[in-house]
């Protein structure tokens, strides 16, 4: 067992793309950190922290690591330029023990297939063949063979909604210094690929069959011979050929990783009827009319096909217009608070007018319109409400009726009770927001809740988004008649 000093790298580029948003995403967009900035993210970097201070102890490397809030297509500039100063910097950085790699795993970029693959292999050729590269990854990311190939260890998150982020990235570094400091080098990778592609509405870990699978992984992770046990549920909303399930377990019993890969596959595949919506469900006007007549308070809806944290563009205004087309709400009877509606003009020209002014605007498609009926402006008159700057972006809120609808400068979640700023969500009936499942603070503020089947570049109905690049068959785009799959898992 090793003692000595270990020099471990840390970076990474990660994003959610979908292929159907009109958004492209640039450099402004990514929060890029290098140094102590990147290091103070993770609070195992500390030298006090049990993992730092094991052994001979640890020199953690910071490199380069970039992270974007979910969108369209990375811009193929950004990506060239950000992806060449990680490369950069890790063969700058040699000779390194290790490298923790942090990633997300549905990366898109304009103009390639494979972008994980694709920045993998550059970084693997940029460290060496000696150093261990350990991944972190959303369990909504693709795991390919070209992208799985150039990897050492690779996990993933086991929670959805993603409670276990950072205990995601914490393993896979504690992962990765354990298997240093016994010295026993490159694990074996058993890696298989499930013809299922489903969206994350629909494979939360509050519900069965996720839960018992997602469950299952410490069990399989604490046998012996095994080191790490990962499930993708892989990403719905990009039209690339390695968008599908994946597993991958990880250890020293070649026979044992394999086996329990392949017996993880087939439970995934038995099991793909059985995965539903987080919530209930149903179409826009029909969710609008039972919350409106609900006495929970506050009801939430998710506009989950608009959803900017999981790659919609975030500026539909689709929502807007069935609220207002609600009798009870546009007349003032019911009130509804709909976050937040992304297009800049709209919000100079609220800040421009100033709170109680009344205005006359064309919100939202400020990078949809043209893609549907559903993504043009919608117009917009009412006072202004509000006037806020929330993490950073102005934020304008306009009342019409009983409805008050948050503009703003740039896309922003608004997942808390602080992303609302001074608008307090729980003094309206309804409360509309652009997501999928429900964030754990919204889940807990929520009376009753609704998931609102809406169109956009993220839509729960995959059949309706045109995919034409994935590999078929397919499930659900492929049923009856699909013949049992290969489920035999190779070893890397």
């Amino acid at each position: 067992m090793s003692t000595r000093k270990l020099r471990i790298g840390i970076g990474g580029m990660a994003i959610e793309s979908s292929t159907f948003c009109p958004h492209r995403s640039g450099y402004e967009d990514f929060r890029v950190t290098r140094g102590q900035e990147l290091l103070d993210r993770y609070a195992w970097t500390d030298p006090a922290h049990e993992l730092s201070a094991a052994g001979g102890g640890i020199e953690w490397v910071p490199l380069v690591h970039a992270v974007a809030l979910p969108g369209g297509p990375v811009e193929t500039e950004t990506y060239d330029r950000i992806s060449a100063e990680l490369v950069t910097r890790t063969r700058e950085a040699g000779p390194l023990d290790g490298l923790v790699y942090d990633i997300h795993g549905a990366m898109s970029v304009v103009g390639m297939t494979d972008a994980e693959a694709a920045l993998t292999a550059a970084v693997r050729a940029a460290a060496g063949p000696d150093t261990l590269l350990s991944a972190a990854m959303d369990l909504h990311g693709n795991v390919s063979y070209d992208f799985a190939r150039h990897l050492d260890l690779l996990t993933a998150h086991r929670l959805a909604p993603h409670e276990d982020a950072w205990d995601t990235r914490e393993r896979a570094a504690r992962k990765l210094v354990e298997r240093l400091r016994d010295g026993k080098g490159r694990p074996y990778r058993a890696w298989v690929q499930i013809p299922v592609l489903l969206p994350g509405e629909k494979t939360s870990t509050r519900l069965e069959p996720a839960r018992s699978l997602y469950g299952s992984l410490a069990g399989i992770e604490a046998k012996d011979g095994v080191t790490d046990a990962a499930m993708w549920v892989g990403y719905a909303w990009a039209d690339e050929p390695r968008c599908r399930a994946a597993v991958v377990v990880t250890g020293d019993d070649a026979d044992l990783v394999r086996e329990e890969a392949g017996a993880l596959a087939r439970g995934y595949w038995e099991a793909r009827r059985d995965f539903v919506f987080v919530g209930p469900t149903g179409q826009a006007d029909a969710c609008v009319a039972k919350a409106v007549a609900s006495d929970a308070r506050p009801f939430l809806i998710s506009d989950s096909g608009d959803n900017p944290t999981a790659g919609g563009a975030g500026d539909l205004p689709y929502m807007l217009g069935r609220l207002l087309a609600n009798e009870d709400l546009a007349a003032g009877r019911a009130t509804a608070l709909h976050p937040g509606i992304t297009d800049r003009a709209a919000v100079d020209a609220c800040f421009t007018a100033g709170v109680g002014a009344s205005v006359e605007l064309r919100v939202g498609g400020e990078v949809s319109a043209g893609t549907g009926p559903h993504a043009e402006p919608y117009a917009l008159s009412g006072e202004v409400v509000s006037l806020q700057t929330l993490d950073g972006v102005r934020a304008a809120a306009v009342r019409r009726g009983g409805v008050t609808a948050v503009l703003t400068e740039r896309r922003k979640p608004f997942h808390t009770r602080a992303d609302f700023g001074a608008l307090d969500p729980h003094t309206y009936d309804l409360v509309v927001v652009k997501i999928g499942y429900l964030e754990p603070e919204l889940y807990g503020m929520a009376a009753d809740w609704l998931l609102a089947l809406t169109p956009g570049g993220v839509d729960q109905d995959l059949l309706r988004l045109g995919h034409h690049r994935v590999e078929r068959p397919l499930y659900p785009f492929d049923d009856e008649g699909f013949e049992e799959p290969d489920l035999t898992p190779a070893l890397l």
